[in-house]
């Protein structure tokens, strides 16, 4: 098992949302924390709530983990001040939907680098340092449902999250050897800022249409605390897949089993979202 008590814990994204929720629920485990974040006031806010709750925060400090310079003069920042981390988790991450004509290639260009060259650069950076210290640690790469499935209008998303479950499968192998844990989270619908940021290219997200659609979607979301709860509990059991909520586990093995049912249901969500936002278009047309 893999115990948080004593070990130095890296997590990105640790502003807001699911990296601020998994940062505090690792420091109630007894991690020492290194914080980061491309928003400085939500990540001082972290750090400032994880110490009043009685954790060690070694170093709260901004990176851009899509710029790999940045993650260098982060990692050489974090190894003077604690040396190697114990636990990696690669949280920071953007949505980005749209169907294939209407997105552009910046669209497409900045996904992949936040959701799959990010967590690289930081693998890069700090798995090395935790191989040659020669304690074992653990990594955790958050992906997505949308990085089980081929949900509609998620090509840029999926590819970042698809790329990163890739990623994971192979070093969970590699890495064994070192006494290095890899997990990789596949949450579903969760109540995070993220909602409210997702880039739907060519979609006004304030159209009616969009904001009954994420209504629903919120109806299934799970709190990003609880999302939190079962990624500590899946690092401590040294587990590989780490479902946040029933559903996707069950669509996980449906997919596995009953490929004829994923099929169908893709093929339904798609016509029914695209159905959706068609129908609206042309109300507000009229």
């Amino acid at each position: 098992m893999t115990k948080f008590g004593g070990k130095t814990c890296l997590i990105t994204g640790a502003a807001s949302g699911l990296g601020r929720s998994t940062a505090l629920a690792a420091a109630a485990e007894g991690a020492a924390l290194v914080l980061t974040d491309i928003a400085e006031d939500g990540l001082h806010r972290t750090a400032d709530d994880a110490r009043a709750a009685g954790a060690t925060v070694h170093l709260a400090a901004t990176a851009d983990v899509s710029d790999h310079d940045q993650v260098v003069a982060l990692a050489a920042e974090v190894h003077a001040e604690v040396g190697s981390v114990d636990i990696v988790m690669n949280v920071a991450g953007i949505a980005t939907w749209g169907t294939v004509d209407r997105l552009t290639h910046e669209q497409w260009r900045r996904t992949i680098d936040i959701d799959l060259m990010g967590p690289i650069h930081v693998i890069e950076e700090f798995v090395p340092p935790m191989i040659a210290a020669g304690r074992g640690g653990h990594i955790v790469n958050v992906s997505s449902a949308a990085g089980l499935f081929g949900l509609p209008w998620h090509a840029p998303y999926s590819a970042g999250k698809f790329g990163l479950r890739g990623v994971s499968e192979v070093l969970r192998f590699d890495l064994r050897r070192h006494g290095i844990g890899v997990s990789l989270v596949c949450p579903g619908a969760m109540a995070t800022p993220m909602v409210d940021r997702v880039d739907i290219a060519g979609v006004d997200p304030t159209a009616d249409a969009v904001r009954r659609g994420m209504s629903l979607f919120m109806r299934h979301a799970v709190t990003p605390e609880a999302a939190a709860r079962a990624i500590v509990r899946g690092v401590e059991r040294d587990k590989y897949l780490v479902f946040t909520s029933s559903d996707i586990r069950v669509g996980f093995w449906a997919q596995r089993y009953i490929p004829p049912a994923y099929t169908v249901a893709m093929r339904g969500l798609n016509w029914a979202m695209t159905r959706y936002i068609d129908q609206n278009a042309a109300a507000r047309a009229r």
